[in-house]
């Protein structure tokens, strides 16, 4: 998990954390609906990060534990509908996905952290007309034929 009930209660009151989630009326909090927020916050990270990083993180950003924080409220406020979502909730949670659009596209970082580099050093594309190994109706270098036969 990329952050904690304890994290979400700085964000948030115990009080308020008790009405997002206790369905049974018991007035504790139910830290099993705590943690599906949670890691359905960290699957919605991920499925952004992934296209740059190597997910899930073993040493978690700290942006991303924020990041973390401000989804999993928002997906605890939207459990209860009949509360309302504070219009600050919503905001971050906009925010959030921004942020994590805008490290999709690489537009933005997540700190020191390093995209994971492509590691089997695979294909490349390239832009050079020189490095052109095949082209349409002539000759291909160090070959009799060209791709017009394929």
């Amino acid at each position: 998990m990329y952050c904690t009930q304890a994290d979400i209660v700085e964000q948030i009151t115990a009080d308020e954390l008790i009405q997002l989630t206790d369905d049974a009326g018991a007035g504790s909090v139910d830290s099993d609906k705590v943690d599906r927020a949670i890691a359905d916050a960290d699957s919605e990270i991920d499925s952004y990060c992934g296209a740059r990083y190597g997910v899930p993180f073993t040493t978690v950003p700290a942006m991303v534990r924020k990041i973390s924080v401000d989804i999993a409220v928002y997906n605890l406020y939207t459990r209860r509908a009949a509360l309302g979502l504070p219009e600050e909730r919503k905001a971050r949670y906009e925010k959030a996905v921004q942020f994590l659009r805008d490290v999709a596209r690489g537009l933005a970082s997540l700190g020191s952290d390093e995209p994971a580099a492509d590691a089997d050093g695979g294909p490349e594309a390239t832009v050079s007309k020189t490095d052109r190994i095949f082209s349409i109706g002539r000759a291909s270098k160090g070959s009799s034929g060209s791709l017009d036969n394929y």
